[in-house]
């Protein structure tokens, strides 16, 4: 039987709704907008449209919104001082600051820069540790995500072995954090892991954050396995005419959905679960810096 398709579009549609309901809270009960800045540097297409979404959201869901621009010739102390600047600006509660920069500049410095309370891309040292030792910072927006669509699927996953192909600081490292932290028993895998397919084929729960076009294959998932595909990649589609590409995941999609009981397409799956996140992770910032609780029904 295929894989029942896991809608990232209205899954994230749901959370901006509950992220709306709690801005108007905020701004009935409490007098308090929050604000997400969203800071850019370069013309890169891919983020400029990126942010551009990101801009959009947070207005429809009451937020206020900054965007700072800047050319991929900035100097990093420049772009630190604006960091800087919104640290101190009550009337921001979150600060983001468009990755990948420039190669002249140093992500790490100026991550650090971002105060932890306002890092809602919870890519902070801080807020990494804190994830590391359970206690409670920003969760990065697209493992979060994944968590949330996950729990949605099976509710308590404890004992339920997942594995996690991809190791990065963003998503792969994080996400098995929030899956040891729900009980999972969690297996980290990347693209030198011996006898990945073995790996896979073990796994309730597999969250491919890899970065390769459908390196996974379809027949290494176990069957009735949930697929969680955090990939996007731009591959050439020569059956749409000279020059077009199309969008794949890590994982082979057609195989790997006739074999789980569950899968994210790609696109349509964890991509607007990233945004509908950082909105969420926007609000839980506002609260913490303002010390309140809000009434959940």
């Amino acid at each position: 039987m295929p894989a029942t398709l896991i809608d990232g579009k209205a899954f994230a549609q749901t959370v901006r709704d509950r992220v709306a309901k709690d801005v108007a809270g905020l701004k009935s009960s409490h007098g308090i907008t929050p604000g997400l800045a969203v800071v850019i540097v370069g013309e890169d297409p891919a983020s400029q449209v990126y942010v551009k979404n990101k801009v959009r959201q947070t207005a429809e869901v009451g937020m206020n919104s900054f965007h700072f621009e800047f050319e991929a010739t900035v100097d990093q102390a420049a772009l630190i001082a604006k960091v800087q600047e919104l640290n101190e600006d009550p009337a921001v509660n979150g600060i983001l600051v468009q990755l990948p920069l420039p190669k002249h500049m140093d992500e790490a410095s100026v991550i650090e820069a971002i105060d932890p309370a306002k890092d809602v891309d919870g890519f902070h040292v801080v807020n990494s540790g804190l994830l590391a030792t359970g206690g409670g910072g920003m969760v990065p927006c697209t493992p979060l995500g994944c968590l949330m669509m996950l729990e949605d699927q099976h509710g308590d996953m404890s004992g339920m072995k997942a594995i996690i192909v991809g190791r990065s600081n963003i998503v792969g490292k994080p996400m098995a954090q929030l899956l040891l932290d729900a009980n999972c028993t969690v297996t980290i895998a990347h693209s030198r892991t011996r006898n990945l397919a073995e790996e896979v084929a073990a796994a309730d729960i597999v969250v491919a954050a890899v970065g390769r076009p459908e390196m996974i294959k379809g027949d290494w998932i176990k069957a009735g396995a949930t697929v969680i595909d955090v990939g996007i990649n731009r591959i050439p589609a020569p059956e749409r005419g000279n020059g077009k590409t199309r969008l794949v995941g890590d994982v082979e999609f057609a195989g790997a959905a006739e074999r789980a009981g569950a899968i994210t397409p790609v696109p349509g799956g964890v991509g607007p679960m990233t945004i509908a996140c950082l909105l969420k992770n926007t609000v839980t910032a506002t609260l913490a810096q303002n010390k309140i609780e809000l009434q959940q029904d």
